[in-house]
């Protein structure tokens, strides 16, 4: 570790501190309220396959990283047992795979929104009824809001990312790294190792 440090010490200490704030782009509200949002847009795909993808544009998130409501919200929209809405839509044989969540890149959450897609991959009898699917998830999202959030849930969750986060294997050392730089420009010093996956705090009206 004292070479590590002496090496970084020498290689970066020469670097100009301009004493420049961190951009911000928050002013920039509601970036998609355009005409052509809230809009079905069909798009005839490269594959053979047919998906069905709902995007919502919401305030941004990130500074919510201890909470971490998308990944809540997508825990449950993505779950795969009895009274999910993918198991309701196999016993329909409308759909093979379902997923939803924010990939928190730099494009799905920023300082100006955050991205929430829910994205299911039909059968050929599911794509005709397309519709019908859309109305199930949306169905299902307004399930969610009615009942609200759940602390046992959530905790859940917490537990088994904080396994997850202990029993990681090895990653490759300058891809830890770039993740790390990454982690220190969105989060808390004390968070920079575990920012990105730990869930801290339950707060529901978050």
């Amino acid at each position: 570790l004292d070479t590590l440090e002496k090496w970084v010490t020498e290689i970066f200490s020469e670097i100009p501190n301009n004493g420049l704030p961190k951009p911000s782009f928050g002013h920039l509200t509601q970036p998609f309220d355009t005409p052509e949002f809230h809009k079905l847009y069909r798009v005839v795909p490269i594959r053979k396959v047919h998906s069905l993808t709902i995007t919502w544009a919401l305030p941004p998130q990130e500074q919510y990283y201890r909470v971490k409501p998308l990944h809540y919200i997508s825990w449950l929209v993505g779950h795969e047992g009895k009274g999910s809405v993918l198991s309701f839509l196999r016993k329909k044989f409308w759909a093979l795979a379902l997923y939803g969540g924010n990939g928190e890149t730099g494009f799905e959450q920023n300082s100006t929104y955050s991205i929430f897609s829910i994205s299911v991959t039909l059968t050929d009898e599911g794509y005709k009824h397309f519709y019908e699917v859309a109305h199930v998830v949306f169905q299902y999202v307004k399930m969610l809001q009615k009942r609200g959030p759940d602390q046992r849930i959530w905790e859940e969750i917490q537990k088994i990312e904080a396994n997850e986060f202990h029993y990681q294997e090895q990653t490759d050392p300058v891809d830890y790294v770039e993740n790390l730089c990454e982690n220190m420009q969105l989060f808390q010093k004390e968070d920079f190792l575990t920012g990105d996956q730990l869930l801290f705090e339950y707060k529901p009206e978050v």
